[in-house]
């Protein structure tokens, strides 16, 4: 799993910062090596020791870092696979949201060996949501906090949202604002440039 994770970094460090950027972390971390497998297992210390040279070298807190990977992962033109596994999710920001305690389910069925904490999502009323997390990837909470931000975006919905610790770990509440703020990214079930057969 930890490859997965490790090189989604790799990328988002390359990407966004540039390839310097990324041999420095490289450097500082200690590695060795300076490319991750997506398939292959890595002790979770090293993907600790990559966010905080990361953390390190940009001078920004871990939460922030996780966020900002949250959004690449579904912004960057680079990773539009995931932002089409996620807008299946539903026709609507609402729909995505309800349709999330599912996305470990998707995720494992698109790479098997690859599990996501646990999601569950609660309408607590007056379109306010609250999604609790499982255990197993630190930080992952942070990470969707930057998912669910690009992805209000990309429905055009106006949602905002607070991380915070519950009883049971780390939450985020949502509270759906205005569900079509704006004009929302296109997208077709049907990828571009496909052809149909009737």
């Amino acid at each position: 799993m930890q490859g997965f994770v490790n090189r989604a970094i790799q990328c988002f460090v390359r990407d966004i910062y540039g390839e310097d950027r990324w041999r420095q972390v490289v450097d500082a971390a200690q590695l060795g090596f300076t490319n991750f497998e997506a398939m292959l297992n890595y002790d979770p210390a090293v993907t600790e020791r990559v966010l905080d040279a990361l953390q390190d070298q940009l001078g920004t807190p871990r939460a922030a870092l996780l966020e900002d990977l949250g959004t690449y992962l579904v912004s960057d033109r680079n990773m539009e696979a995931l932002r089409r596994l996620l807008r299946f999710g539903g026709s609507d920001f609402e729909e995505f949201l309800l349709s999330l305690d599912e996305l470990p389910d998707k995720a494992r069925l698109a790479l098997p060996e690859f599990s996501l904490p646990s999601i569950s999502v609660s309408d607590i009323g007056g379109r306010h949501y609250l999604l609790n997390f499982g255990d197993g990837l630190p930080g992952f909470s942070f990470v969707m906090m930057g998912i669910l931000r690009a992805m209000s975006d990309d429905y055009g919905a106006l949602a905002l949202l607070e991380h915070r610790m519950g009883d049971a770990g780390p939450e985020i509440l949502v509270i759906l604002a205005d569900a079509s703020f704006a004009a929302g990214r296109g997208f077709s079930l049907t990828p571009v440039g496909a052809v149909i057969n009737g």
